[in-house]
């Protein structure tokens, strides 16, 4: 950061401009921009902002997203990894979040604004979005991901039942050997309280004892049985679910490129908005930027101050006239009477111009700085 941008504080106009950016890229560009001397860059600069606060205005907040960790799912696809239910899902929610741009810029594009054909550049991959959507939901393979998935899972069940439906029924069946009327789990088993003196009478494995030794924990072997079969099933089950989510990853792993194509497009899209917001926190307008040496700033304000105390102000120099062309201008009064705030806000609104960004006042003509 060049010290300019500190006396006139343009620093904290970053700080405030990048909280309207959601994405790092943005982010990154605001902390680096610097004003330019290219008139065209600045025209295209400040047409997008214009747009973008005209986009707004007429289709509300645009449905932008931040893409964490995006751009590492990718690569760990590209890795030949097999993602994650957790990876896959975010991989779905960001083609949703596309998809809604996409959608977004459309509705712009009835406004004949030219940024909203940066529709054409999105690409929200909606084949493969469906399937995972389909196949993957709260973080998981869903049930009905695939037939083979779905008997498994309900096998699982199936065994569940009968396991505890057993346990109860010994329970009942060896009331008296019990030292409690619920059975309890023990690393995963099922296991039977029974009082010491009847350990010989369940035909099991001892699993687990009381702090007493009075009670000893026991895991029947008919409801091992049904244990070792739901172990085997789990096996299948996970089985599945690799082979699911190495299909899926495959999916995601075809339309990288098109899916980092449409995360930069975007990224583009929120610098732009992060402008148009910024303009809306400050009622800013679109200046007209001169190579004539000239400024005029009419009710400018400085874009840090309460707008309910700042007084606006008036400002010309460069200005011709019949009689005379104003080249400078002698500012006095006294402490405190709004000298350095007034200098501060003519300079601002300069470098803010420069950088793309709409400016606090009622009208600007602003000239090229170097």
């Amino acid at each position: 950061m060049n010290r300019a941008e500190q006396i006139l504080e343009f620093d904290k106009i970053k700080e405030l401009w990048m909280t309207f950016a959601l994405t790092d890229a943005a982010k990154g560009r605001i902390e680096k921009i610097e004003s330019t001397l290219d008139e065209n860059e600045l025209s295209t600069w400040q047409r997008q902002t214009t747009e973008a606060k005209q986009m707004m205005e007429k289709c509300g907040t645009p449905p932008l997203t931040s893409f964490a960790g995006m751009r590492e799912i990718l690569e760990a696809a590209q890795k030949e990894s097999c993602l994650t239910a957790e990876q896959l899902e975010a991989v779905a929610t960001n083609l949703t979040a596309i998809r809604r741009l996409k959608d977004y810029l459309n509705r712009g594009k009835a406004y004949d604004l030219s940024l909203a054909y940066y529709e054409e550049n999105l690409n929200s991959c909606d084949e493969v979005r469906e399937v995972i959507a389909q196949q993957i939901r709260n973080g998981g393979v869903d049930d009905h991901a695939t037939p083979t998935l779905f008997n498994i899972r309900k096998q699982l069940l199936s065994e569940d039942e009968k396991m505890r439906e057993k346990a109860n029924q010994l329970m009942r069946t060896n009331k008296k050997c019990m030292a409690d009327s619920f059975s309890t789990m023990r690393n995963g088993h099922i296991c039977l309280p029974v009082k010491k003196e009847y350990v010989n009478k369940i035909n099991g494995s001892v699993l687990d004892k009381s702090a007493t030794g009075s009670t000893v924990f026991i895991e029947p072997t008919s409801v091992y049985v049904h244990y070792e079969a739901m172990q085997l099933l789990r096996i299948d089950e996970e089985n599945e679910e690799l082979r699911i989510r190495y299909a899926l990853t495959d999916q995601v792993l075809e339309v990288a490129e098109l899916i980092t194509q449409s995360m930069s497009t975007a990224e583009k899209l929120d610098f732009a908005f992060s402008k148009a917001k910024l303009s809306m926190e400050y009622d800013g307008i679109r200046p007209n930027v001169n190579t004539d040496r000239r400024i005029i700033l009419k009710e400018a304000r400085h874009p840090l101050m309460d707008k309910a105390v700042c007084v606006p102000l008036n400002f010309a120099i460069g200005e011709k006239s019949e009689q005379e062309t104003v080249t400078g201008i002698i500012i006095t009064g006294p402490n405190t009477g709004g000298k350095t705030v007034t200098l501060k806000t003519v300079a601002l609104c300069s470098m803010m111009a420069q950088c793309g960004l709409h400016v606090p006042c009622k009208e600007a003509d602003i000239c090229m700085n170097g």
